[in-house]
């Protein structure tokens, strides 16, 4: 659906984990869209047609519009429920680089027929070390074969 509606957005999580060689199981998609306003108008476009909610609230518990390209600007992080599924909407995410250079570093995977930009393997795991959660430091052992250990 994202691709139907032309939005630009690298995949990035567990799904971006998977696709690098985790085996962990993951139940919804993240991804960080490119931050301009046409884009973020065919996000909302995508999400109206995906059945979103018409209200959700932000990692900073903003109650927004996830179909308002404005609302979805200036999200945080916006976790949705949609007919295909649990996607987050991140405008950045703790350990990336800028958006330019993680489009710039990411790969494309075929997913299903359909092409998906996924962040590069490094990115990946700067952004799970910077998160650090348990099951981060796990994907990232999975991902280079060395123990990560919180700090």
């Amino acid at each position: 659906m994202l691709q139907r509606h032309g939005v630009d957005y690298v995949a990035i999580g567990g799904i971006a984990a998977n696709a690098h060689g985790s085996r962990r199981l993951t139940f919804d998609v993240d991804i960080i869209p490119t931050p301009e306003e046409p884009n973020y108008e065919r996000l909302a476009a995508a999400l109206d047609e995906l059945e979103a909610s018409v209200s959700a609230t932000d990692s900073e518990f903003r109650e927004l519009d996830p179909r308002d390209s404005f609302d979805l600007a200036r999200a945080r992080v916006l976790k949705l429920a949609t007919a295909a599924g649990d996607l987050d909407i991140l405008n950045g995410a703790p350990g990336a680089p800028p958006y330019e250079d993680l489009r710039k570093r990411a790969v494309e995977v075929e997913v299903r027929g359909t092409t998906v930009r996924i962040a590069s393997l490094d990115d990946v795991i700067a952004m799970k070390r910077a998160v650090g959660r348990p099951r981060d430091l796990r994907d990232i052992a999975d991902l280079t074969g060395l123990e990560e250990s919180a700090e």
